[in-house]
């Protein structure tokens, strides 16, 4: 035991176990670690933290962390628990705890935690038996030795109680019911010992103050997924969290029975899970109020808060690796085994997925209330969750989608009581249904297509796919590369009405293919890396598709750098498409102005033509050609002239006869800086078609020169460089790229002024890669999803 433990009253230590060293440590305070009970009430390990503060006479400190690296970190996440936090910071300050949230961002991620630990007697936390939580008590306990306590605050039956894994719910309820309720009669008792209290000297972070902080702008400053924005009718923290539960109580809990199963009728269920998985509200409260309602709703809500939930926490508390398919029965192993290559009539990969573009309208209009909504109903959640087995290649692909769609867009992942549903749709806590189906055996059917007979599906459809918030925007965006793109398409997968304005007819910019009627030429980015795992993501989806494919010229070593060179197939301007495929895109419109009119942003054209009002507008242009956009902010304007672009004159040659050696070259000096046989890259067999890059610095000497006389000279280079004359060109042009390298970026992800409505995006802000402007255009949909919210809080009041 815990040495800890002892000095805990009976309702305390029946819910403390320990995960770190055996005996109290010599610090000088008591460290309660807040993660998943952002609340200061009924909240055993906060009065297990007080209790020992009291006893050891040391100093109760609460720490708060929320950072980037954490799985699944995203502004729909950060801005649910800062929402939270705002609420907690409130009650311990009524209460005189002492309390300090710690946002790990750019300047601010150092070791805080592990710094604070190794100060503390004593470590207190949650228990939270699910693998995103679990990693972080391990690495405190194992790397610096902590003693930390870990207190069940979310279970009226303590997990550690239940004394095996439990296998069929029935069973569970009848194992517990008699203790959980003995635990029911009673109120949970307020801390009534010494308060002993106080903010350690030196810190090591920087506290927010919550109640006046900017929540979006510091979820702007970390990086994390900004393409899964928040909600705006489901915000974070105890006051939202109860206000919710009292009108469901009022309005729907007598009911919950009968109409709980129409995954159109919003009002038919609590939709209390996010309170309930980040600990806003007491599960003991709520079980308490329910009982006193009575009736068969409340019986039947208290069967899926106390049999179901319970049930999947002590599940979880009992299996040690829960990602993996070894948790689940016996026999659900073995019929996926057996079945495991069964033909499958389609395959998807995760954007595909993500997205809800299976072309299945029931599992598609699911998909869209977890991207828009951060929920799903929990009766259709099931049918969603059965289907990936049938359009994956394994079970343990579908077990790997599964946690990650969930987790990812949910507002109530991560929870045990996912890991139950998620684990159900693979036949956890079920049996056998025989005669065994293709690809799942006899794990229970339960197809889309029966379910669709019984739900709305159009209704349901039109309805998730409304953006959620009561008066959504309508956003201009300003250029349809890379950024643009990836930023429209997040507002469009988000509910919003978005136009994208280009001035070319194609999409893509730089990711650009010219065609001849013989060959094609990929004449601006000629290959893409991926390294921040939010746009891994991404690419691992777009090759799966066939869209991306790896590129391994002849000189590919000697050109340098470790990073798998992807290439878009059949030509760079491919991914571009993509990206635009149900964006509403109009091009050929070179957008001269942005006009404020006191209702948003005109979007005039070069020939006065006006193209519409909007809301708010994105600019995602190269940055020069983005200042002048930008000049009625002059705060943006400015901030974007700090970037700092570089010219690239390019040559497109199609040679008559192959010149042999490596397929791809880095001069260390001359006017090349490359040059690579476009016909080496997959899906281009074919033409002996080559791209030059001339160097940035003579790109910009030679900027004003005529075409051809920039063509013979980069021609000339190649020559040199090749060592042997050219073959005869059966076609050759010379392209300008006025603005075709970063050379100085400005520093931040993207720029937005939120009281203008006005954003800025583009590699320009962060780094001249793909990767960068797939981030920046991230950034700003993330900053106007953002806004958004912050618009409902504010009209709320």
């Amino acid at each position: 035991m815990h040495p800890g433990i002892r000095h805990l009253p009976d309702h305390l230590s029946e819910r403390a176990r320990s995960a770190g060293a055996a005996a109290l440590g010599s610090g000088g305070i008591v460290l309660y670690w807040m993660r998943t009970a952002l609340r200061g009430h009924d909240n055993a390990a906060l009065d297990a933290a007080l209790t020992l503060a009291d006893a050891l006479d040391r100093p109760l400190f609460v720490y708060h962390g929320l950072g980037a690296s954490e799985p699944y970190a995203s502004d729909r996440v950060h801005r649910f628990i800062l929402e939270s936090a705002r609420d907690v910071a409130g009650e311990f300050a009524d209460a005189g705890i002492a309390y300090g949230f710690h946002l790990e961002r750019p300047g601010d991620d150092g070791p805080a935690l592990q710094t604070l630990a190794e100060r503390a007697a004593v470590v207190v936390t949650e228990d939270m038996p699910t693998p995103p939580f679990r990693l972080g008590v391990r690495a405190l306990a194992d790397d610096r030795g902590a003693p930390v306590l870990l207190v069940d605050t979310a279970c009226t039956l303590p997990m550690r109680l239940v004394a095996k894994r439990p296998e069929r719910a029935f069973a569970f309820r009848k194992a517990t019911e008699r203790a959980r309720m003995e635990r029911l009669a009673l109120p949970w008792p307020p801390y009534a010992g010494r308060l002993v209290t106080a903010v350690p000297d030196d810190l090591p972070f920087t506290p927010i103050d919550l109640e006046t902080a900017d929540l979006s702008a510091l979820i702007a400053e970390c990086a994390v997924d900004h393409m899964v924005g928040p909600v705006a009718d489901t915000p974070g923290g105890a006051r939202a969290g109860y206000a919710r539960w009292t009108t469901f109580r009022e309005q729907g809990l007598r009911t919950y029975a009968r109409r709980r199963n129409d995954a159109l009728d919003r009002q038919g269920v609590s939709r209390m899970s996010p309170y309930l998985h980040f600990g806003c509200v007491s599960p003991f409260q709520i079980a308490r109020e329910a009982l006193e309602v009575g009736g068969p709703g409340a019986e039947k809500f208290l069967d899926e808060l106390l049999i179901w939930r319970e049930l999947a926490h002590a599940w979880c508390h009992h299996t040690p690796e829960i990602e993996t398919l070894d948790a689940l029965p016996g026999w659900a192993r073995a019929s996926l085994d057996a079945h495991r290559r069964d033909r499958r009539d389609q395959v998807f990969d995760g954007e595909t997925l993500a997205r809800g573009r299976t072309g299945d309208a029931l599992w598609d209009a699911a998909q869209t209330s977890l991207v828009v909504h951060g929920e799903l109903h929990n009766n259709l959640r099931m049918t969603w969750g059965k289907a990936l087995p049938h359009w994956t290649e394994t079970p343990e692909d579908a077990l790997r989608l599964l946690v990650d769609l969930n987790h990812r867009y949910a507002l109530d992942g991560r929870d045990p009581n996912s890991y139950g549903g998620l684990f159900w749709c693979l036949g956890l806590f079920d049996r056998p249904f025989e005669p065994p189906s293709p690809v799942t055996g006899t794990l229970r059917p339960r197809p889309t297509a029966q379910h669709a007979k019984r739900l709305d599906v159009e209704a349901y459809a039109r309805r998730v796919a409304s953006a959620n918030a009561t008066r959504p925007p309508r956003v201009a965006v300003v250029g349809a590369g890379l950024a643009g793109l990836v930023c429209a398409r997040t507002l469009k997968d988000h509910g919003l009405e978005v136009v994208v304005f280009d001035k070319s007819r194609g999409v893509g910019g730089r990711m650009a293919t010219r065609r001849t009627d013989t060959a094609r030429f990929d004449h601006g980015a000629q290959y893409v890396t991926a390294r921040d795992e939010r746009f891994v993501r991404y690419v691992e989806a777009w090759a799966a598709q066939g869209l991306l494919a790896p590129w391994q010229p002849d000189g590919r070593e000697q050109a340098g750098g470790t990073d798998i060179w992807w290439v878009a197939t059949p030509g760079m301007s491919a991914l571009g498409r993509h990206l635009a495929g149900d964006v509403e895109v109009r091009g050929e419109i070179t957008v001269a102005r942005l006009e404020a009119d006191g209702r948003g942003w005109r979007v005039v054209a070069g020939d006065g033509v006006e193209h519409g009002t909007f809301d708010m507008t994105v600019v995602a242009t190269p940055a020069p050609q983005a200042i002048p956009l930008l000049a009625p902010v002059p705060e943006l304007a400015e901030a974007a002239s700090r970037a700092v672009m570089a010219p690239s004159w390019a040559a497109l040659l199609e040679l008559a006869e192959p010149i042999g050696g490596p397929e791809v070259l880095r001069p260390a000096e001359g006017p090349l800086a490359w040059a690579a046989l476009d016909a080496s890259k997959p899906g281009r067999e074919g033409a002996r078609t080559w791209v030059l890059h001339g160097r940035p610095g003579w790109s910009r000497a030679n900027l004003e020169r005529d075409a051809d006389a920039v063509l013979a000279d980069l021609a000339e280079a190649f020559a040199a460089l090749v060592g042997r004359p050219l073959p005869e060109a059966l076609y050759a042009r010379a392209h300008r790229w006025r603005y075709a390298l970063v050379e100085t970026p400005v520093g931040v992800p993207c720029l937005f002024d939120g009281a203008a409505g006005l954003a800025a995006c583009g590699d320009w802000c962060v780094g001249g890669r793909v990767e960068a402007a797939f981030l920046s255009g991230a950034a700003a949909a993330g900053r106007i999803l953002n806004a958004v919210v912050d618009r409902e809080r504010r009209e709320a009041v």
